[in-house]
């Protein structure tokens, strides 16, 4: 068997916090900032029944590529639009933006990356857009960064998990096979589904303990926290040293 050399990360929600609370703060924020009389909690939902909309076309085949600032923005204008706000949607954008440049590490997500860091080359391949995945990158510290062999996000791709051609250009920078390789992600379509159509190994990060959907491929291996993934690599080599 192909010894694992390296294990590549999902960002949002694997390494990064990234909530729903923490997007309705950026919406209030909005709302204060341009004095908009509507509830937070409509205006959030109006604007990403528009963002799910974008989700749903970029994996559609031979759809031209978006990036999120572009997508987002236009939602933002629908949003702004369907609830008759006198306000600037293009402003509302770049909050956002800011915000998701400020998100914070997991807590477990320094100490976990250290220990993995140790062992094996690690990258991160994220569904994002340079303008905020970068200053957000720095905040795992520089120690990690330096210690990462890859960075790739979907913007420097032009492609979206869970096409396997992003995975793949992942492989091609890093200069290894699928074999050699893990993919660590939160998400069972985009990161799980991504990985295994490119015969990469899946670890699902399920921190809500979340019930399987039976409708897409099952993880090789499923956590709730990082700190799990050593655990993970001891009974590989466990396993191969056996062999």
């Amino acid at each position: 068997m192909t010894r694992i050399t390296t294990i590549i990360f999902d960002m949002y929600e694997t390494l990064m916090e990234e909530s729903h609370d923490q997007w309705r703060a950026t919406f209030g924020e909005i709302i204060r900032q341009q004095d908009l009389n509507v509830e937070t909690e409509l205006f959030w939902d109006s604007w990403w029944s528009l963002g799910r909309q974008f989700r749903d076309r970029r994996n559609a085949p031979g759809a031209l590529f978006e990036t999120y600032y572009d997508a987002w923005r236009e939602a933002f204008v629908g949003a702004f639009e369907t609830l008759n706000l006198s306000g600037d949607p293009i402003a509302a954008m770049d909050i956002s933006m800011r915000d998701l440049a400020r998100r914070q590490p997991y807590s477990e997500t320094r100490e976990a990356l250290g220990i993995i860091q140790a062992r094996l080359r690690t990258a991160i391949l994220s569904n994002a857009d340079e303008v905020y995945f970068r200053p957000n990158l720095r905040l795992l510290g520089d120690g990690i960064v330096a210690g990462l062999s890859a960075a790739l996000t979907s913007e420097q791709a032009r492609c979206y998990k869970p096409h396997p051609e992003f995975f793949q250009e992942m492989l091609r920078r890093l200069g290894v096979t699928p074999e050699e390789c893990l993919y660590v992600g939160d998400r069972q379509l985009e990161d799980v589904q991504g990985a295994r159509a490119a015969g990469i190994g899946a670890i699902w990060l399920n921190r809500s303990r979340s019930p399987m959907d039976p409708e897409l491929p099952a993880p090789d291996h499923e956590i709730s926290s990082l700190l799990e993934i050593p655990e993970i690599l001891d009974r590989i080599s466990g396993t191969k040293d056996a062999a």
